[in-house]
């Protein structure tokens, strides 16, 4: 008689006759499964079970109609954040890498277990649980729009840190790997069938049997391709130029001053040439030093919460007048600041910034150049002023509106930070 983990409750486990066990995914009272600590360390628990245990196999799959999972609990990454600042700087590293790990060694033990695990995707798998469903060795997509796999970490600027950087690009090649991780590419239907990132695609509702039906052929295996017998990681030649070329364009485009996209690059540079085991530690040590700036917590704020809570009063309709008057009052200052001082732009401030390159180092780029944080002595004054005015929700879309709109660059945080600017 097999005993299934009974105390979980972002997931529940499911044994059925056939030997198959389901891990459902089903966060309470959420619309849309997210990994929170709670779910993180549940998942852990599973996956020791699971090397403990005889089952057939395991079907991954979520509870919820709308979507597999839609990647970690941003609210959660912010408390993380300010847990790691506040602590001593030498002792920095060592707390976010173990913090944030144990999803990594999750999917890892989950993929290690000798036992072949089948993932049934039926909506949205972004973040980790596109990172989940890479760690499963068989991954079965429905065949609609909204089940798409994708890894947008980049675009609130932090890093896949569940082995994204590491499995991606060997399933699908660096190249394209790199077009997901740096560009916000998804993958659906049968482009991710053909780009090797599923390996069926079938109607919508039949995820789940056609994932019993592989674990109970005897095509069903329990090795993932990196751990194969004969797999050898890239040699670093092989990719170097891939790398070089998008390391050239992400500087570019990014005018050095968000370090996510040269992170990523890091990762994937560093891991390639690695068996996995290495590989997602590389990415896990990118990834504690990324997570101490500043940038990425206030990307977070201004483009996901900041977002979140603009949208929720647009569809209520309670948008205050009081915010879009001190959107227009900083846009104003901001343009005035620009025509005195031009090279503003070169700080993303502005609509027509021209690319620099500058490889991202310790700290705002911004606070290395004393010209350019004079020049915001007015906007500050102005920001000051208006944030003042306003209650906390209110500032926080604010500061999505005036990032959205390209006024205040999103690595700088928005109104609310340039408000600190102010003497």
């Amino acid at each position: 008689m097999i005993s299934i983990p009974t105390d979980l409750t972002q997931f529940r486990v499911d044994l059925h006759d056939n030997g198959i066990v389901h891990l459902v995914f089903d966060c309470p009272d959420r619309t849309m499964n997210v990994f929170s600590n709670k779910a993180i360390h549940e998942l852990g628990a599973f996956a020791e079970w699971l090397h403990r245990t005889d089952v057939k196999g395991v079907v991954v799959r979520s509870g919820k109609d709308n979507g597999f999972c839609a990647g970690a609990d941003l609210t959660e990454l912010g408390v993380a954040y300010e847990m790691i600042v506040a602590a001593p700087e030498a002792d920095r590293f060592d707390i976010a890498f173990n913090h944030f790990f144990p999803l990594s060694h999750a999917i890892r033990r989950l993929e290690t277990a000798c036992k072949p695990v089948a993932a049934a995707i039926a909506g949205v798998a972004l973040g980790g649980g596109c990172e989940l469903a890479l760690g499963a060795h068989y991954r079965v997509l429905g065949d609609t729009p909204r089940a798409m796999l994708g890894l947008p970490e980049c675009q609130v600027g932090l890093l896949p840190g569940a082995g994204g950087t590491q499995r991606m690009p060997r399933l699908v090649g660096v190249e394209a790997g790199l077009e997901v991780l740096l560009q916000g590419r998804t993958f659906a239907g049968q482009a991710a069938l053909e780009a090797g990132l599923v390996h069926e695609v079938v109607a919508p509702g039949d995820e789940v049997s056609a994932a019993e039906a592989w674990l109970l052929s005897n095509t069903a295996h329990s090795v993932q391709p990196w751990d194969g017998a004969g797999a050898v990681p890239m040699s670093h030649r092989d990719y170097a130029s891939v790398i070089e070329a998008h390391r050239a364009r992400e500087l570019s485009r990014m005018l050095g001053h968000e370090p996510a996209p040269i992170a990523i690059l890091d990762c994937v540079e560093l891991g390639m040439m690695q068996p996995l085991d290495g590989a997602i530690r590389s990415e896990m040590s990118v990834f504690a030093s990324l997570i101490q700036r500043a940038e990425p917590r206030n990307m977070i704020r201004a483009m996901f919460l900041g977002k979140q809570a603009h949208d929720r009063m647009v569809k209520q309709g309670s948008l205050p007048a009081a915010v879009t008057d001190a959107q227009a009052a900083i846009e104003e200052a901001v343009a005035a600041a620009l025509e005195s001082q031009p090279r503003l732009a070169l700080a993303g401030f502005g609509a027509g910034a021209d690319p620099v390159q500058n490889r991202v180092g310790q700290g705002l780029w911004l606070n290395t150049q004393p010209e350019l944080l004079n020049a915001l002595a007015a906007p500050a004054a102005v920001a000051a002023k208006v944030v003042r005015g306003l209650d906390d929700g209110s500032v926080l879309v604010l500061d999505h509106l005036v990032c959205r709109d390209g006024i205040v660059p999103a690595y700088f945080g928005g109104a609310s930070q340039l408000a600190r600017h102010a003497s």
